[in-house]
């Protein structure tokens, strides 16, 4: 069984009117005088006072029907009247306007930024747009609501109530060990927003919260006000809102100020209050954090860090690195090694700023394990003391056994009596470890539905973590949350509702979209024709058939391009041809009447036909036209597009047709081109002429081929390179030079360039200049040269005047030898003879000497004068 809060109120779309109306005693039972029914001491009224009261009961009666019926009349989920298709133009249209007016008196009539907040008041006078999701029930306008101020969906007073009650209970039975003590908050059904106990609704209220207990106005929108909204606008700007009271969000401020820009550098503007941020699109160029570079976007409010990289150092200023502009403090991860305030230790500490801290062993200090103090300088390390260490283990129950010693203390091994988790078993094990039984928590979880089945649980289950699967309200799907206790949260889902055509869409909580009739459309029907024609004839969307088609069938006809003109016969009610019954106890196999598509009538429009040829005309009924010869000339042109056909007007088909040109090309040549078209007599251009033309070349040196149609089809710079043999033209310049140029018509130019060489007299100085300037230019000698030709010159008269003093020397050498043999006077004897011999072999040998050095000497001459001329001529001595 289940709670009695949770019974209380169950059904689905069970209204709150009627549980208030059930809730209540018969009109009569309640009104019944004081006297009636009980016992018969009692004393009778006259008769004319019993007829007056059982007047006023009928009365009272009467009028709480009708009141009855007035409400279900004016309920928010009645139909609206019907308008032909404008909203203004009706009821709901008007008060959509009013609800409206001083917001669009302030835009200008732009209702832009009440898209939203329209589509809320909309749903006000839809069929079953409102639905309280708690009771999937429609929410009517003579019914107390409240409506969240988050998702701005509407509950009945009583569900929400009933909501936040339970909510509360649940999550206090299961927090609470004082169960009820604490105010926890509340949930809304759609959106989870919390709520605090104090804002449980307890009154009915309208949308802006003015009024209370609003009353009912045909003229207004259902649980409003009709005052202004004044609620403060989001984000909060100073204004309120301009809207009646209204449900759903507020929409945009309206009113106009006077902004400047993001960056505060262009005039103010006046703005929409709503969109006053504007961009004057101009470099921002504020000075960035990094105190380095300017910001260099378009103007915006915040400048975003620096993006640009640059050389940082460390805290410690030991390394240097390219670091983003925007983080400028980092670590080199390098202890700090400097000099504590010892003077023994280093600092340890990783890259810092500031001060070192003090050396860790100049503070007082004890053995390890902190019974003996001592105060040795920081060079020394204090001694264990010897004495039991006594630090508590790990385990917080026992001692360490040991003798005082460095580092950490070991495990606890003592053996002792330990509970398991769950309390149920002990057991002699180390102190250390900790023992866990294999019992199961026969426990059931916080959802109430699940046992928790951990293993030596200590009590404290943990909450469900499977998923509920129960099947919500709307009979459509299962709950998504973790497993818990009460009731499930309304399905979040909406149904599309759609009209025949699909067109018009309502929106409805899942689970209603059985009970919730088509919304009405105002959009003309879709349906698809079920005759030939495109579209139906126009109509409203509807449920059912449509009408039969009224529209003529303009079918095209067959053998014409014409139309039927007769009303659409695809369906036509025609008799059906039945076989006569043999007797009154036969049935008709077919029905009297069948639809049935008919054929459309000849064509009687009257035709203008001509002849084969096209000659004259002649009108005849569209369905008997036909062509016919004129008995004239043909005259149609040939194929060849240039003659026409000579014989009598004929029907032209694939095996008639007119006669064949035989005459030849007449078309005249291009300009230039000596030769005659090659084929017979045909349409359009001729074909370009392909046979070569054998000319000379500009230089007529070469024969060239050229075809006729480039020769005929080139321009002059074009003829001109088709004349050309591309080589170098063998003309001679004036200047005794070939022409460089590649072969060309005319004459060729006189402006020689090629390079030529011109010395100074002494032909030391070498330049070079063009041909066309070689006449009007001259190389003078330098000062170099002139030295030059002297030392030559000195060279060359003193190599003559050695050569003379030889020759003279050896004239007198011969000339003493000649008078030696004279005065002898041929007498001779062999000594004498022997003695000449070697005489005439050195005078042999001499004269051969002296003529080599007189070929020598001014062959050495003329090797140093024309070593001296390269070596002052160099490029290093000019």
């Amino acid at each position: 069984m289940e709670p009695a809060w949770r019974q209380q109120g169950r059904g689905r779309g069970r209204s709150q009117e009627g549980q208030a109306e059930r809730s209540q005693p018969p009109q009569k039972e309640r009104e019944r005088p004081g006297g009636a029914g009980r016992g018969g001491g009692m004393k009778t009224e006259p008769q004319g006072v019993s007829v007056q009261l059982k007047f006023e009961e009928i009365r009272k009666s009467n009028q709480a029907a009708a009141q009855r019926l007035v409400e279900g009349q004016i309920s928010s989920s009645s139909d609206e009247e019907e308008d032909d298709g404008h909203n203004k133009e009706g009821k709901t249209g008007r008060i959509l306007a009013s609800t409206f007016t001083t917001y669009t008196s302030q835009t200008g009539g732009d209702a832009s930024g009440l898209a939203r907040t329209g589509q809320y008041v909309s749903d006000l006078f839809q069929s079953g747009a409102l639905t309280c999701l708690i009771c999937i029930a429609s929410v009517k306008r003579t019914q107390a609501v409240w409506s969240c101020s988050s998702c701005f969906s509407l509950f009945h007073l009583p569900c929400i109530q009933k909501w936040a009650r339970d909510s509360v209970f649940l999550v206090s039975s299961v927090t609470d060990e004082d169960f009820g003590q604490k105010q926890h908050p509340w949930p809304c059904p759609k959106c989870r927003a919390e709520y605090p106990h104090s804002a449980t609704p307890t009154r009915y209220m309208c949308y802006c919260g003015k009024l209370q207990d609003p009353p009912v106005d045909p003229w207004l929108a259902p649980h409003s006000c009709g005052f202004v909204c004044q609620k403060e606008l989001k984000p909060a700007c100073g204004h309120t809102c301009l809207l009646l009271c209204h449900p759903g969000p507020c929409p945009p401020c309206p009113k106009m100020v006077s902004v400047s820009c993001m960056c505060s550098k262009a005039k103010p503007l006046p703005r929409r209050c709503s969109n006053k941020a504007w961009s004057c699109q101009q470099t921002c160029g504020k000075l960035l954090p990094c105190k380095q570079h300017t910001c260099s976007q378009p103007c915006h409010t915040e400048c975003s860090p620096c993006p640009r990289v640059s050389v940082q150092t460390c805290v410690c200023g030991r390394e240097e690195a390219e670091r983003p502009c925007a983080s400028p403090q980092w670590c080199c991860q390098q202890a700090c090694g400097a000099l504590l305030s010892c003077g023994n230790h280093t600092c340890e500490v990783v890259c810092h700023d500031g001060v070192c801290p003090p050396c860790p062993r100049s503070i007082s200090r004890s053995c390890p394990c902190g019974k003996t103090k001592s105060s040795l300088p920081c060079t020394e390390e204090v001694l264990p003391c010897g004495d039991t260490c006594d630090r508590h283990l790990s385990c917080g129950k026992h001692t360490c056994s040991m003798r005082c010693h460095r580092g950490s203390c070991e495990t606890c091994r003592q053996e002792v009596e330990k509970e398991c988790r769950c309390s149920k078993y002990r057991k002699l094990m180390p102190c250390h470890k900790e023992y866990l039984c294999d019992s199961k928590c026969p426990k059931t979880r916080s959802c109430q539905r699940h046992q928790c089945r951990r293993k030596c649980c200590p009590g404290n289950c943990p909450p469900c973590d499977q998923s509920c699967g129960r099947t919500l309200g709307c009979r459509n799907h299962k709950c998504p949350s973790i497993c818990h206790q009460g009731s499930c949260y309304p399905c979040p889902e909406t149904v599309e509702v759609k009209c025949t055509c699909g067109s018009t869409v309502l929106l409805v909580p899942c689970g209603r979209e059985r009970s919730t009739k088509p919304p009405r459309c105002k959009e003309p029907c879709r349906c698809p024709p079920s005759c030939h024609h495109p579209t139906r004839e126009s109509h409203r969307c509807h449920p059912g058939p449509c009408p039969p088609c009224r529209q003529l069938c303009l079918l095209p006809l067959s053998n014409c391009s014409h139309t039927c003109p007769q009303p659409c016969h695809d369906l036509v009610l025609v008799k059906s041809q039945q076989v006569q019954l043999a007797g009154p106890w036969e049935q008709p196999s077919e029905p009297a009447f069948i639809e049935k598509a008919l054929p459309c009538p000849p064509c009687q429009v009257p035709i203008a036909t001509s002849c084969f040829g096209g000659h004259e005309v002649s009108p005849v009924p569209c369905h008997r036209r036909g062509q016919f010869s004129c008995q004239r000339q043909c005259g149609r042109p040939l194929t060849c597009g240039n003659h026409s056909c000579s014989r009598e007007c004929h029907l032209v088909n694939d095996s008639n047709k007119c006669e064949v040109c035989e005459e030849g090309c007449s078309k005249p040549r291009p300009p230039g081109c000596p030769h005659l078209c090659p084929r017979p007599c045909h349409p359009g251009d001729c074909p370009p002429c392909s046979q070569m033309m054998r000319q000379r070349c500009h230089c007529k040196i070469s024969l060239l081929y050229v075809e006729c149609t480039k020769m005929t089809s080139a321009d002059g710079p074009t003829k001109m390179q088709l004349g050309s043999c591309n080589n170098q033209c063998p003309k001679e310049l004036s200047c005794g030079h070939r022409c460089k140029q590649v072969c060309h018509p005319g004459v060729c130019e006189e402006k020689c360039q090629q390079k030529v060489k011109l010395r100074c007299p002494c032909r030391r100085i070498k330049k070079e200049f063009p041909c066309t300037l070689s006449s009007q230019s001259e190389v003078q000698c330098d000062d170099i040269c002139r030295d030059q030709q002297r030392k030559v010159s000195q060279l060359k008269e003193a190599e003559q005047k050695a050569a003379q003093e030889e020759e003279q020397k050896k004239l007198q050498e011969e000339l003493e030898a000649f008078e030696k043999r004279q005065q002898r006077g041929g007498r001779r004897n062999k000594k004498r003879g022997r003695r000449e011999e070697v005489d005439d072999e050195q005078g042999r040998r001499g004269k051969w000497w002296r003529c080599t050095v007189f070929v020598l000497v001014p062959l050495g001459g003329a090797l140093l004068s024309i070593t001296a001329y390269y070596l002052l001529t160099s490029p290093e001595h000019i």
